[in-house]
């Protein structure tokens, strides 16, 4: 499959489950991914968010999509400058914004512009005035040279088929000493030929999923130190769920991913 089919593929799948809102309960191909289904609050609970991080952000904005908790590795000072890379509806960048407060800022980037026309309205249900959304794909991130302190991203990568300019635009909006805090499926072991060439499996994020390895030469080759990618075993229970039968579990693994850009 060439990289643009790839991506329109993902662009539809994604504007579907933006435009079937609440529907919407998953980062997977499975039948209840874009039809009624579990509460997206319980799938979130299970990728590490609180109770309290769920009752922060306003109705709408947490559509289940994602595979870990970026936020308990972002570290997010008052005052920071942070973009979630993929933003989708919302749910990160609410929580970011709490905790980088009214002197922060955080910039949403997302492809899909039905999710983005849900992100603003949700905004705009909390006035918050210190979050903002732009359309873009995360290979050219809408986003000047040294922006950002906290680069976020929630099993978005995955979907990207160029990667390491992913990490080479990551690299780039960081100011000096910013991090990078990443939740996402890392490859475990190679996927077999009829998992790898499905088109759900790809957009559900699980065909898309790169090695440890290969995940640490990008991001080493963008100019990141201080790289860490730690896979989380608990989360075998959580992605067995995104394609029931399949045994994806098998060969996939939620991760979370650090790196630092130096300082000057």
């Amino acid at each position: 499959m060439d990289q643009l089919t790839q991506k329109e593929l993902v662009r539809a799948r994604y504007g579907g489950i933006a435009e079937a809102a609440g529907d919407a309960s998953c980062c997977a191909p499975s039948a209840s991914c874009c039809g009624p289904a579990a509460d997206p609050n319980s799938k979130s609970r299970e990728m590490g968010y609180s109770e309290a991080e769920l009752a922060a952000v306003p109705e709408g904005a947490n559509l289940g999509l994602g595979c870990g908790n970026p936020q308990a590795i972002a570290a997010l000072k008052p005052g920071e400058t942070v973009i979630d890379l993929g933003s989708g509806a919302g749910f990160d960048c609410f929580l970011a914004a709490g905790q980088v407060g009214e002197t922060g800022h955080v910039i949403g980037v997302d492809m899909t512009h039905e999710m983005l026309k849900k992100a603003r309205e949700n905004a705009a249900k909390i006035d918050a005035h210190n979050v903002e959304f732009r359309l873009g794909e995360l290979e050219h991130l809408p986003v000047a040279d040294n922006t950002a302190d906290v680069n976020l991203s929630n099993c978005v990568i995955n979907l990207v088929p160029d990667k390491a300019q992913v990490f080479r635009e990551a690299f780039r909006t960081l100011k000096p000493g910013g991090r990078l805090a990443i939740s996402d499926v890392v490859n475990k072991a190679p996927l077999p030929a009829k998992l790898k060439d499905d088109p759900a499996l790809l957009c559900g994020c699980i065909a898309g999923a790169a090695t440890i390895e290969e995940t640490e030469t990008w991001l080493a080759k963008a100019g990141f130190i201080d790289i860490r990618v730690m896979p989380k075993a608990e989360s075998r229970e959580l992605i067995s769920s995104w394609a029931p039968g399949t045994g994806i579990e098998d060969f996939v693994i939620s991760a979370m991913v650090e790196g630092r850009k130096p300082a000057v």
